[in-house]
Formats: C-alpha cells, structure tokens, sequence
C-alpha cells in the first residue's frame, strides 16, 4: 500500500479514535444525569472505525477509564451498561452500511430505548429497591422514566454533534474523506 494512502487512513482512524476517547471521557465533567455523550460515541464508533473489534473496544475502553476514576456499582448492573453499549456499538455498524440522517436519527432513538430497557432491567434484577415481580418491574420502569428524556435529548444532541461535526471536518479536509478509508 503507497505510503499517501496510509497516511491517509491513519490520519481518518487517529481522528476517530481520539474523538471517541475524548467524548467518552467527557463524561468526567459536570453534566446534566444521564447527559452524556457514551451512546453517541458508541454508534459513532461502530459507524466509522472499519476493524469492528476495534470498534467495540475504544469506547468500551475509554468508558472503562473513567469508571475507574468515577467509580463501580454493582457487577449486574455493570454488566448491563456496558452490554448496552456494546449492542449500540452494533447499530453502528448497520449505520456504517449507508449513513443517513435517518438511519443515525433512528440508531440514536434505539440506542437510548436499549440502554433504558437493558440497564433498568438489572437495576431490578440485581438491585434491592423493587420488588421481584412484574409489579416491581413495572415500578422500576416507570421510576426510571424521567431519566428517559434526558438519555434521549443527550443520546440525539451529542450524535448529532459527533456526525455532524465528522461530516463538517471530512468535508473541509479531504484526507479525512470516505474514499481515503475505503482503500483501508
């Protein structure tokens, strides 16, 4: 492979690679509960890191870092979130496959209804505060429904910030542009 060519793609996959980090890490800072940027980096990670292993495990890595610094919670619950993020990861690569405005809209809706509908599950499952029965499911569920709103407004806002400003930098730098990637 001519050496322009990589340099090219390395240029693309260093820059995905840090944004990722770097909004993953962002949820260090003060936010908003449940105003973070994971989701968004997850789906945006999966949409454009082309080695899928590699996809899965930046966000998961750098979400693993400041876990570390913010702390753990119970290994259920854990377990779940980043299962969640993992399975968002996934819908990035069905994003990577024609990536639309609708399709990103779309992963970016289902992303934060899996994160809502798998970790809630295990604050239930493995949690102590609701009862184990359907009644305390329903419970669980509905406890968690204001949170909801804020996981979909930071979900949509920081996907919205993360593929359109990629799409803003690949078009006013052509060496960070698709036809570079596609001779990965």
């Amino acid at each position: 492979m001519p050496n322009g060519v990589w340099a090219m793609m390395s240029s693309r996959l260093m820059l995905v690679i840090s944004i990722v980090i770097s909004a993953a890490l962002s949820r260090l800072l003060p936010h908003v509960p449940n105003v973070t940027p994971i989701a968004a980096v997850a789906l945006f990670s999966g949409a454009y890191l082309a080695d899928r292993r590699l996809a899965v495990l930046v966000p998961l890595a750098a979400m693993l870092v400041s876990d570390l610094i913010l702390g753990f919670y119970g290994p259920g619950e854990m377990a779940a979130v980043y299962l969640s993020f993992t399975l968002v990861v996934a819908l990035g690569f069905w994003v990577s496959e024609k990536r639309s405005t609708t399709r990103i809209a779309s992963a970016a809706i289902t992303a934060s209804l899996l994160f809502f509908v798998i970790t809630n599950f295990a604050v239930w499952a493995f949690g102590t505060m609701y009862p184990k029965s359907a009644a305390g499911l329903a419970e669980c569920y509905i406890a968690a429904l204001p949170f909801f709103r804020y996981t979909l407004a930071g979900d949509l806002s920081c996907t919205l910030l993360l593929f359109g400003g990629f799409a803003l930098l690949e078009q006013s730098f052509p060496v960070l542009r698709e036809r570079a990637a596609a001779l990965r």
